[in-house]
């Protein structure tokens, strides 16, 4: 068991000392700064009330001999006794104040601008001060009595020694504060230090020698008063992956397999599809290779290739027994083989209850809400559920190890993880939903809606394309099943076993395989509109897309109509050009579809049959990827109208194929790919006016714009490919299996010694 290394914490613990040594003089600074005010204001009032003392003593000292002089009118002797007074060196002057004007008997100091009719009023001593050449003055007025006649005896005090004596307690004080809170700081850095040391040494015991012992039912270490919040943070190193490794890691094939070796060593990958990534089929020829049109495909089988291990799927070509082993398995790619294919195999009967019932007339649309309504069968179920009970036997048997990763793949498998789970219970179960999630309330119309919540909740991790649908179904978890949810580590418990719920927006190959040996641009343009008869100057419109009723097929051949209405000047110059593979053919919808559509153009083709070449050209047949991307770099746009997509990675293949930076993509709002890729005209497919407005911006978008667009669609694609996809749910679950080792050694060593 391999286990983690913590080196010693000297520099973390030299910067928290200095970071809480900083916040320590902030806080002492803040203090001073608030309490300087208010003492140096009980200082100033302190000092002046002891000079109003003096003066009060001083005009005590002498009021009696100062009444019998004032009585006898003995001026010298006040004269000299006033000079005695004034002797003092905090004493400026004093005087006698009997009437209006300046103080009589005043000493040689005495200020011009006291006067008495301001200072000397009142029968109760009274001070006041003044301010003479930038020095600051007390005055005092004390009543006085001689010779029958009232008057004021006036002392005049210097202020300024007052101010040094402030000035200094001031200094004083801070000083004073000062030594305090650093002290405290001092205090508070050491003890927080000595806290952080000790739960650093609890918690490195506890993760690298796994001694998680607590009392007697505890399981684990406590960490003291945040140790619950101290859990939710070794959740989240757990499961989230530094962001700034994961944005500089360039992802390709290369980097997926250095993480595969790096953090899941020799670590077992199956994945379960109902699609294969390459079927045999007899024709005239013999037996011939086909490539699915499948997004699912183009998505997880670039992974396989860099990663290897096996990939369990449905069976369904007319010539696959004769190409598999005895086990059904066979390596693929058949040209340089890196994965193992095994197929299992699933009756015409089954077929129509699993594939063509339960997933496609009830799952499919329940979940695209495309305003087809669902058709739930209880065989259809029964069937659905034997047919995951299949897989989940294929993948026991496939699994070399107790505890490989499985990466369950749509739809078609809900009720495949927890079926997993019970015969793999180490396994990491990363199950990907490639569809739409709807809310909880349209979901609920499901007869067998806690079953499917139950399978999915077998997984590890369960995730979707978008944010939004992660919280459609935790909201529909919250709704119909009794478990425990954290919104904030968007996990669901459910009988003690927990699933997180992620977003992974799906991506595609970069380059695409489809670009190996392609023309160069304009080749691709003059080669196809040679082949389909077009005038070399016609601006051509691409849609690739299987014939289903969500793709918006029909509404992009109607945009198309309303365009050559509202814009004549494109009559007889544009044509949409829509490839489209036959699917599902047994259903009525879809095959209802094919010919609405086949129906549709022919009547649009016959509204404008003046005009050469006729607007709609439809391509009804499978085209291998090449083909699809000399289509991209022949056209002037490319329109995707999905009217419910979970992403859509047509969009991404035209992004990818536009290596001259040129084309205009027409992007759905519905479809998942609008929420990366901000730069395409983005639309809303059940408004054909609107739609066909966008057709004549894209049409007239000058080469500068169309630049500037797809060269930031192209970086946003090629940095956020689908290694990308694949490698942020393999390093989670890396970080999931770690988790569970460490709980595992944990169990073992808090179990009581013989």
């Amino acid at each position: 068991m391999r286990r983690a290394h913590f080196k010693p914490p000297t520099r973390q613990s030299a910067t928290l000392a200095a970071r809480y040594g900083l916040i320590a003089v902030v806080i002492a600074l803040l203090g001073i700064t608030i309490l300087r005010p208010l003492v140096s204001s009980l200082i100033e009032d302190w000092s002046r009330r002891d000079i109003e003392m003096r003066a009060s003593l001083v005009f005590n000292s002498i009021s009696g001999a100062l009444a019998d002089m004032l009585a006898a009118n003995q001026d010298e002797p006040i004269d000299e006794l006033f000079g005695r007074v004034a002797s003092d060196p905090r004493v400026v002057a004093v005087g006698i104040c009997r009437h209006d004007g300046p103080p009589e008997h005043a000493t040689k100091l005495m200020p011009p601008s006291v006067t008495c009719e301001r200072i000397a009023r009142g029968d109760e001593e009274s001070f006041s001060s003044i301010t003479v050449k930038g020095r600051r003055m007390l005055i005092g007025a004390f009543p006085v009595a001689g010779n029958d006649k009232r008057g004021h005896f006036i002392i005049v005090q210097d202020l300024s020694f007052a101010e040094h004596r402030s000035d200094e307690a001031r200094s004083y004080l801070t000083l004073t504060l000062g030594g305090i809170f650093l002290a405290s700081g001092a205090l508070a850095i050491g003890l927080v230090l000595y806290l952080i040391r000790a739960w650093t040494r609890k918690f490195k015991q506890a993760v690298t020698s796994a001694t998680f012992r607590g009392g007697a039912s505890d399981k684990f270490v406590n960490f003291g008063p945040l140790d619950r919040e101290v859990r939710q943070v070794l959740r989240q190193l757990e499961m989230k992956q530094s962001s700034v490794d994961r944005e500089q890691l360039t992802w390709n094939k290369a980097s997926l397999r250095e993480i595969m070796t790096a953090e899941l060593p020799g670590v077992e990958v199956l994945v379960v599809a109902n699609r294969e990534p390459y079927i045999h089929n007899r024709s005239d020829n013999g037996i011939e290779l086909q490539t699915p049109a499948s997004g699912l495909v183009s998505a997880v089988e670039p992974v396989m290739r860099a990663c290897g291990g096996t990939w369990i799927a449905h069976g369904s070509g007319s010539a696959d027994r004769e190409t598999v082993d005895a086990s059904d398995r066979i390596p693929v790619p058949p040209a340089h083989p890196e994965y193992t294919l095994r197929r299992v195999w699933i009756s015409e009967e089954e077929q129509d209850g699993y594939y063509y019932g339960l997933a496609n007339e009830g799952l499919w649309p329940l979940c695209h809400i495309a305003f087809t309504r669902p058709v739930f069968r209880e065989q259809d179920w029964r069937t659905y559920r034997a047919v995951n009970e299949r897989f989940a036997d294929a993948v026991a048997a496939e699994a070399k190890t107790s505890s490989p990763i499985v990466l369950v793949q749509d739809y078609h498998f809900g009720l495949l993880p927890r079926m997993v789970r019970e015969r793999l219970p180490d396994a990491t179960i990363v199950t990907f939903w490639h569809i739409p999630w709807p809310n909880a309330e349209t979901f609920g119309i499901f007869p067998w809606k806690e079953e499917i919540i139950h399978g999915l909740l077998g997984s590890s991790i369960i995730g979707f394309h978008t944010q939004f649908h992660c919280n459609n179904f935790i909201e529909t978890v919250d709704r119909f099943v009794e478990s425990r949810i954290d919104r904030e580590q968007e996990s669901v418990t459910l009988g003690g076993h927990e699933t997180f719920v992620r977003p992974y927006p799906i991506s595609i190959d970069w380059p695409p395989a489809g670009l190996e040996h392609q023309k160069s641009i304009a080749e691709c343009r003059v080669s196809v509109r040679e082949r389909l008869e077009l005038p070399a100057d016609t601006k051509i419109a691409i849609g690739i897309e299987r014939f289903d009723y969500t793709k918006g097929v029909l509404d992009r051949i109607r945009a198309v109509d309303t365009l050559l209405e509202t814009h004549p000047e494109w009559r007889g110059r544009f044509v949409l050009v829509q490839a489209a593979a036959p699917t599902r053919s047994k259903l009525s919808t879809y095959k209802g579809l094919q010919d609405e559509a086949m129906q549709l153009a022919e009547e649009i083709n016959a509204k404008y049959r003046d005009v050469h070449p006729a607007p709609v050209r439809l391509i009804i047949r499978h085209h291998e990827p090449a083909e699809v991307f000399e289509l991209f770099r022949a056209a002037d746009l490319c329109i995707v109208s999905s009217l419910h997509d979970g992403m859509n990675l047509v969009a991404k293949e035209f992004i990818a194929a536009r290596d001259d930076e040129q084309g205009v993509l027409v992007l759905s709002h519905f479809a998942g790919a609008s929420r990366e890729l901000a730069e395409a005209l983005i639309i809303n497919p059940y408004d054909a006016h609107a739609t066909g407005q966008a057709l004549h911006s894209a049409l007239v978008m000058p080469e500068a714009e169309q630049h500037e667009r797809m060269r930031l669609m192209r970086a946003y694609v090629s940095s956020r490919n689908v290694y990308r996809w694949a490698g942020r749910m393999l390093l989670d679950a890396s970080r999931l299996r770690t988790k569970q080792r460490i709980l595992e050694i944990a169990s073992n060593d808090s179990e009581p010694l013989a």
